[in-house]
């Protein structure tokens, strides 16, 4: 059974505990943040990605995750996408003033990510990358999907994904993840002329 702790919400920031007797995952995150991070989650890869998101996001981000990695890697990512996902729905609150949207065209060498974001409050992945199967270093590629999957639900975004161009998978999968962090930090930059929340329904 799950065990959510949240430890505290602030402005624009959130730190909060998910336990489960596959993982143990802690977050302290502030979407106002320099884009420092302290990322262990016990896949080097996996930490590398989620620093990039961070730093590219400008978030600042502790995340320290245990899981039962002698199986694979599967539940710590995927539990990570969840409470990475709930801390950013908590860190943003009820969304007055934001922007909502945000998009970004990212080139890592000869890979180019699109990312798409509507902070909506409707949960919708739609990803479109051929990352084959196997690994990288010791993060196994069809665990990206899983990741923003998880994210994207419990986050409340509508996130599209789609990679325009790219051969080598360790340039696809960063293109991804930074991509990730700039979209998302344009879909939750305080906009002065948005009166209340970004929607005719007057709630996100």
């Amino acid at each position: 059974m799950d065990k959510i702790k949240i430890d505290s919400i602030s402005a624009r920031s959130a730190s909060l505990e998910r336990t489960t007797k596959e993982t143990s995952v802690e977050i302290a995150l502030s979407i106002d943040g320099v884009g420092d991070s302290n990322i262990a989650t016990g896949i080097g890869f996996f930490d590398h990605m989620l620093t990039l998101f961070a730093k590219h996001g400008l978030f600042s981000l502790d995340l320290k995750a245990s899981g039962d990695l002698v199986v694979d890697g599967h539940h710590t990512v995927e539990d990570v996408g969840i409470v990475l996902g709930l801390a950013l729905a908590k860190a943003a609150g009820d969304k007055t003033g934001i922007r909502r949207y945000g998009q970004f065209y990212l080139p890592m060498d000869e890979a180019l990510a699109l990312v798409v974001v509507d902070f909506s409050g409707r949960p919708f992945l739609a990803f479109d990358a051929e990352l084959g199967q196997g690994s990288v270093g010791d993060f196994d590629l069809e665990l990206v999907e899983e990741f923003l999957r998880a994210m994207a639900v419990n986050a409340g975004l509508t996130l599209h994904v789609r990679v325009l161009a790219g051969r080598n998978r360790h340039h696809i999968v960063e293109a991804i993840f930074k991509g990730l962090g700039r979209a998302l930090a344009q879909s939750l930059e305080i906009d002065p002329r948005v009166q209340g929340v970004p929607s005719t329904k007057g709630a996100l």
